[in-house]
């Protein structure tokens, strides 16, 4: 009994302390791209590319600067054979 509670305890730790590393926060620059039939992409001011799937209207400006909660999708692919592909978690206008 007694080794159940200390693995349920341990358990119960390793959730606690679990972080989503795909989960990432970028300061970049929206950018219209015209190859592949044309598409968004943010240049992050940490060199990275990132390929939205879900990028908001308001933000199809170019050069327009934006702070972003982005999750790396490691297990989609694009067509378009540029950057991350990323969902757009959550996004702030600078």
């Amino acid at each position: 009994m007694k080794k159940i509670f200390l693995g349920m305890i341990l358990l119960v730790l390793m959730f606690a302390c679990y972080q989503d590393k795909d989960i990432i926060k970028v300061t970049g620059t929206m950018h219209y791209l015209t190859f592949e039939g044309g598409f968004w992409g943010i240049v992050g001011d940490d060199g990275g590319h990132y390929d939205p799937i879900n990028l908001d209207n308001a933000l199809k400006k170019e050069g327009l600067r934006v702070k972003f909660t982005l999750r790396i999708l490691r297990d989609t692919g694009s067509f378009h054979m540029w950057g991350e592909v990323v969902e757009v978690l959550d996004w702030k206008i600078i």
